[in-house]
């Protein structure tokens, strides 16, 4: 009896390695939630949910900041890290983040030279106007939100894209919605969700794309990286959604190239 005990211990053992072993090391995450303008009320409980799914998934560990010294490949003191570190970085922010033009060329050569992942979540195009190779970087800069909240219809234009493929072909949603300006094109990102334009007032004052094309989601490559955005998240409740958890998820998992997904540009209504 104790001979098989022994052995059943011995069997759970080298199981328990043997998964031990399969998962790969948890990457590392930097999340800023710097705000140098408007104060959505929002970010905190974004970042600890986008923190809460790196611990439920086990895929990454999540540093938080409000600031952005971390944001540089100099050499830190007193344990700090540097982007070196980090193998994504994560943007809910607002405004001019008061970066030296040093620590503006590490994040664009962290993304476009290192090969490395970059997230923005709603209002993180709403930062640095005065850095056009931010806008590229990130894809598109807020042209104001001429509905503020509104009930609307999203379509889901990408549905092989691991972020998007769970969600319906079209939906309702409530939330505050953006439109973009320059240098936001179909030309150079591959939109994964839009607003559709009739479920929407397009005679409002504030309106001012004339293609109807008011993007929601979209990724690009950026040299050697992956770029990932979302305007949606203005509310608490955005974050508590499973379908939008699952996208941030994927979201996360793709920027780290955990998995395959084609960012090639697509113009307005392609398949």
């Amino acid at each position: 009896m104790k001979t098989k005990s022994l052995s059943a211990f011995v069997c759970l053992l080298l199981a328990a390695c043997a998964s031990a072993q399969a998962q790969p090391p948890a990457k590392k995450l930097l999340v800023i939630g710097e705000v140098k303008g408007y104060e959505h009320d929002s970010v905190s409980h974004a970042m600890a949910t986008i923190e809460k799914l790196g611990r439920q998934t086990g895929l990454w560990d999540t540093y938080i900041r409000t600031d952005a010294e971390l944001l540089t490949k100099a050499k830190l003191t007193n344990n700090s890290k540097n982007l070196n570190y980090f193998d994504a970085v994560w943007f809910y922010t607002t405004g001019d983040l008061g970066l030296t033009d040093q620590q503006k060329a590490d994040l664009l050569s962290f993304v476009r030279d290192d090969g490395k992942g970059f997230l923005g979540a709603h209002s993180a195009t709403d930062t640095y106007y005065n850095w056009p190779e931010f806008g590229d970087l990130i894809g598109g800069y807020f042209n104001e939100h001429p509905w503020m909240q509104v009930h609307c219809t999203i379509r889901t234009e990408d549905k092989t894209f691991p972020a998007t493929a769970h969600f319906p072909d079209k939906f309702p949603f409530y939330d505050e919605i953006y439109q973009f300006k320059a240098p936001y094109s179909r030309e150079k990102v591959r939109v994964l969700m839009s607003v559709d334009p009739d479920s929407v007032d397009l005679t409002n004052p504030k309106v001012h794309r004339t293609d109807k094309d008011f993007a929601v989601t979209w990724v690009h490559n950026y040299g050697k990286g992956r770029v990932f955005y979302s305007s949606l998240g203005h509310r608490d409740e955005v974050w508590d959604m499973p379908d939008i958890q699952k996208m941030w998820i994927e979201a996360v998992k793709w920027t780290l190239g955990l998995t395959a997904g084609d960012a090639t540009p697509r113009p307005q209504g392609g398949h």
